[in-house]
């Protein structure tokens, strides 16, 4: 929660909370008429009542957790599971059944606080890797609220992420979402790939088709209260002495009795992910190798108290205070100690005194979502000057170049950047800052907010959009009304995702019986032509429809069989060009394990639905840019389906072949439904008062959406009981 409650003597004191995430979003939240739903704390047995009166005066409402809760499910799967695998601690990381039914158990409490809250909302916004189920929760609670989802930390590559068995329960609960946010777009590019590869989904540059709808993903680096740091180091340097913090009146005496004296500053929370050991080994090594400054730097290292009831952070305290303490030993003399080290959090006007005072800062996680620390020092530098040095691996490296970049684990080279910050001119830094401040300042955590929300209502009103295409049950009546009146009827089919599901080898995707039963009671009727319109080959649609009563397109294009006829080109075209591309096919299968080349008569398409997903898509447009400069000049386009690649003939389509049939008698009411992008050339070319319907949610130029080919065959079988 954005505040802490504190409970002493039956008296309840609610007080601002003091870290990153709560800190940045306290301004967010008085901003908007908004209600923050959390745990405040409060495990006690005491006045929930009067717990519950002081959060509400703030704005926030508990969600109640017992100490059980708070062990297996905060310090247990949130801490000693999700924590580590996120932030690649994988020999950290626990595997517990009991710890992930609590996570389950408490992301349904969190649920049902929402479902009690829920009047006249809009909008809901979930945060961090505590609630990563909770957003398909609320979506099946309540399915037409808009949900954003932002995750504060990194999101792991694949081959980490895979590890976790309940990996595709995780996946799902975010999915939930409608739009999800992300600190950089690593973290988001290994989110799309974990939902590529556990999951199938297609996915179109940032939008994840699901069968219902469509999630937005996207990355959003996070700001901070750029004025409130700033402006506060201006209100402290005007102070008298009286007034001046105690931090700020150690610093400024040490100053005045070693002027040369350097302070270099090390602010995190006491965690494996910030790199504390190799920081202070670092520095170790940089007074070894560069003695001169020995009686000349110091480096003042907080070290924040933080998640004290897991194991692995008492054993890092042990640690750390081996480390400063034989540093210390090593190189303190009577005057001057090296390594100033406190175990404590600071009031915020303390910390601005130390960001602000503080020649150097040293920032240098092993891992880190985005890391604010490195953010607030920047801002707190009111005359220029400074030196940030910031480790690779933080999220805010990605926003920060100007600062000296590092890697965390090359202890030489933060020992040599260190001697580089030391001596770089006055110049260079306040240069360096000023494009770094007027970054900060523009985008800080309101414009973060902002920038959320805003593309939060982008998705909501693009999926009030796509419901308006939906084919209801009162758009069917329409459908069905215009339909019973026409005198003749033309319905264009296509067949793969539309009719049937689609199958990773194509050829085990025969119809049933429910589907010709439902074509043949439609072709039945007199007043029906039923065209199969497909990509599929002739010889495929011989065996499976040549002797039933349906007008056959194959090819995309390139055949026409009429009921009882034969097979024709719908109009003269070369395949001479297949030798000279097939090679360049093969060379694709052999290098895409599960890919194969289906020949058709004027067509050669490459599969990639058995392969890796992520390999096969990425073979998929290296092959697409390959095929690009050899088509250019042999009148050959490029298709791409559904997990497949094809090359064909230009100029022939489903819009023209389709042109071709309706010129053989009037038609009272044409109904096309398709699934992919080579349906909408269909769509295109048939009249406006056609009846265009697609399959999915994707974008389209259809005039209705259905789901999936199930819902289809439900709407055929009503067309086909009308007379």
């Amino acid at each position: 929660m954005p505040v802490q409650v504190q409970i002493t003597e039956g008296n309840i004191e609610v007080t601002p909370s003091v870290g990153g995430l709560a800190t940045g979003m306290m301004s967010v939240n008085q901003t908007f008429d908004s209600l923050w739903i959390g745990w405040s704390g409060v495990v006690a047995d005491v006045n929930r009542k009067q717990v519950d009166i002081a959060l509400k005066k703030e704005g926030c409402v508990d969600v109640q957790l017992t100490h059980e809760d708070v062990e297996l499910y905060y310090e247990g799967f949130s801490n000693k599971t999700i924590w580590p695998l996120f932030h690649y601690f994988n020999q950290f990381v626990e595997f517990d059944e009991e710890k992930w039914q609590a996570y389950k158990r408490v992301n349904r409490k969190f649920a049902d606080v929402i479902a009690e809250n829920m009047e006249g909302v809009d909008k809901i916004w979930i945060h961090d890797y505590h609630l990563l189920l909770l957003p398909q929760m609320v979506k099946e609670k309540f399915p037409d609220v808009t949900i954003g989802f932002f995750l504060h930390i990194p999101f792991p590559s694949y081959e980490l992420f895979r590890i976790i068995p309940w990996r595709t329960e995780i996946i799902n609960g975010m999915l939930g979402a409608d739009l999800l946010g992300f600190h950089t777009f690593d973290y988001e590019r290994h989110f799309m790939s974990s939902v590529r590869r556990l999951l199938g989904y297609d996915i179109n540059i940032n939008e994840i088709s699901l069968p219902k709808r469509i999630v937005k993903v996207d990355n959003f680096p996070m700001g901070i209260d750029y004025d409130k740091f700033h402006e506060t180091a201006i209100e402290s340097q005007k102070h008298s002495i009286r007034d001046k913090s105690e931090v700020r009146k150690e610093l400024e005496r040490y100053s005045l009795l070693y002027p040369e004296t350097r302070f270099i500053l090390s602010i995190d929370r006491l965690d494996y992910t910030k790199g504390l050991i190799n920081r202070l080994e670092a520095f170790e090594l940089f007074l070894q190798k560069y003695p001169e400054y020995q009686e000349k730097v110091i480096l003042v290292m907080l070290a924040v108290p933080s998640r004290i009831g897991v194991d692995q952070y008492q054993q890092m305290k042990s640690e750390v205070d081996e480390v400063v303490g034989r540093i210390n030993g090593e190189f303190s003399t009577i005057n001057r100690t090296p390594i100033w080290y406190f175990f404590r959090s600071l009031p915020f006007e303390n910390l601005v005194d130390l960001y602000n005072y503080c020649e150097i800062a040293l920032i240098t996680p092993i891992r880190d979502g985005m890391n604010l620390v490195a953010k607030e020092y920047i801002a707190s530098k009111t005359d220029g000057r400074g030196v940030l040095i910031l480790s690779e691996m933080a999220g805010a490296s990605k926003e920060m170049s100007e600062a000296l970049i590092i890697n965390p684990n090359d202890k030489a080279q933060i020992a040599d950047t260190i001697k580089k910050a030391i001596d770089m001119p006055v110049e260079e830094q306040m240069e360096r800052n000023a494009i770094l401040q007027e970054r900060l300042k523009r985008y800080n955590v309101g414009k973060w907010a902002s920038d959320f929300l805003n593309s939060l209502d982008k998705v909501r009103l693009r999926e009030q959009k796509s419901l308006a295409k939906r084919l209801t049950p009162a758009s069917k009546n329409l459908i069905m009304k215009k339909y019973c009146q026409a005198d003749y009827r033309v319905l264009f089919l296509d067949y793969d995702g539309t009719l049937t599901g689609f199958k990773n080898n194509p050829k085990h995707a025969r119809p049933d019986q429910e589907l010709y039963d439902i074509l043949d009671n439609l072709s039945g009727n007199p007043k029906n032509k039923v065209v199969l319109i497909s990509g599929r080959d002739k010889e495929t649609f011989q065996e499976w429809f040549g002797n039933r009563s349906y007008t056959l397109i194959v090819e995309h294009g390139v055949w026409l069989k009429e009921a009882g006829g034969d097979w024709k080109m719908i109009e003269p075209i070369d395949d001479s060009w297949k030798d000279g591309i097939r090679s360049s096919l093969e060379f694709y299968v052999d290098r895409t394990p599960g890919s194969f080349i289906e020949e058709k008569s004027f067509s050669l398409v490459w599969h990639y639905r058995k392969s890796d997903p992520e390999l096969g898509l990425n073979r998929a447009i290296e092959l697409k840019d390959e095929l690009t400069s050899l088509v250019a000049n042999m009148n050959l386009e490029i298709l791409e389906g559904n997990k497949v690649v094809e090359i064909k003939n230009r100029g022939i389509n489903k819009g023209k072949a389709a042109l071709k049939v309706l010129q053989e008698k009037p038609t009272d009411q044409i109904i096309a439904v398709g699934d992919d992008w080579t349906d909408e050339f269909l769509f295109s070319e048939l009249p406006n008062e056609a009846i265009t319907i697609k399959v999915g949610m994707s974008q389209t130029i259809a005039g209705y959406k259905v789901e999936n080919f199930e819902e289809v065959r439900g709407f055929l079988k009503q067309l086909a009981c009308e007379q």
